[in-house]
């Protein structure tokens, strides 16, 4: 088996980056930033210092998500590997990786979170429902842009 048909749309991963950016802008600030940095125990703001830091970790962590979500998606379409069977609807693709690499990895970094690190449940759940949120839009985007 060859992989002759897969490619990376590299400006379909950069959109679905900022498309995460932005909802987690939404999300963490207007939405629930107060109930969620309550319920981590945040007492004072950060700084600019930390904000900058914290950013580009995530730029970091969200390319690595947008890179393995463009990779699973085109992956497993039996397109890439030269079936005859032909590929389903993007969003079937969309919906079943964004789900399936929330469920499997999300979640349970985000379990570890409450079990070890005294993490409450509403942090939990916060933190939760935003990945799942963002990873079926970023997943969305890289289905239906390859």
């Amino acid at each position: 088996m060859t992989l002759e048909h897969m490619s990376l749309n590299w400006l379909a991963i950069l959109v679905s980056v900022v498309a995460s950016f932005a909802i987690g802008s939404i999300w963490y600030g207007p939405l629930f930033g107060k109930t969620w940095a309550k319920s981590m125990g945040f007492e004072n703001p950060p700084s600019g210092s930390e904000i900058a830091k914290g950013s580009a970790l995530n730029v970091l962590g969200t390319f690595l998500i947008a890179f393995v979500l463009a990779f699973e998606i085109g992956l497993f379409r039996p397109s890439a590997w030269n079936h005859e069977v032909p590929d389903a609807a993007p969003h079937v693709y969309g919906f079943i990786y964004g789900f399936l690499t929330w469920l499997g990895f999300v979640v349970p970094v985000l379990l570890n979170g409450v079990a070890f690190e005294r993490k409450s449940w509403k942090a939990f759940t916060i933190g939760a429902v935003f990945q799942l949120i963002s990873l079926q839009v970023m997943a969305m985007i890289l289905a239906y842009w390859r």
